[in-house]
């Protein structure tokens, strides 16, 4: 049984911008592309054709929404220490794929963690490593803007890396 995670991946114009910052401060950054999570990392019997299902199922009335995300912030909790690109606009459609996922058929696997869509753009060993990349990157003020049209879903690999079994077009 391997480890699944539902998610978005967007797709921006200036996308390099994020890849440079994650190269430089997120550990995963050449595993798996820039990404919003919904699900979090999970592991259960229900085969793939089963969390298609699933998504066609509970996402059905969910259009393609535009997405905006502009600013950086922190969370520090039991996970580690990261440094966020925050979602500006589309939360709502976002939280909602989050809690109808969530409070459904992943409802085991749901976080204790208030969700808040984002990037990860990076994870540090030390929060004083964390304040210094946020300091870095505080006054950063591009925004990146895209269409979000697909729901994926990947396996993560014995080596971290992410292979997508399932994309839901919305």
């Amino acid at each position: 049984m391997s480890l699944r995670t539902i998610m978005i991946f967007p797709e921006f114009e200036n996308m390099d911008i994020i890849d440079r910052i994650r190269d430089k401060y997120d550990p995963l950054a050449r595993l798996v592309r820039p990404h919003i999570t919904l699900v979090f990392p999970f592991e259960n019997e229900m085969s793939n054709e089963a969390i298609k299902e699933i998504l066609i199922k509970r996402l059905y009335d969910v259009k393609p929404f535009e997405i905006v995300l502009n600013g950086i912030s922190l969370q520090v909790d039991k996970y580690g220490n990261f440094l966020l690109l925050d979602v500006k606009k589309g939360e709502e459609d976002i939280c909602y794929i989050h809690e109808v996922l969530c409070k459904n058929e992943f409802k085991q696997f749901d976080s204790d963690i208030r969700y808040k869509p984002h990037i990860t753009i990076g994870k540090f060993q030390t929060e004083k490593e964390l304040n210094n990349a946020y300091n870095e990157l505080k006054n950063l003020d591009e925004s990146f803007t895209t269409i979000v049209n697909k729901i994926s879903v990947e396996v993560i690999g014995k080596n971290e890396e992410s292979i997508i079994v399932i994309e839901k077009m919305l």
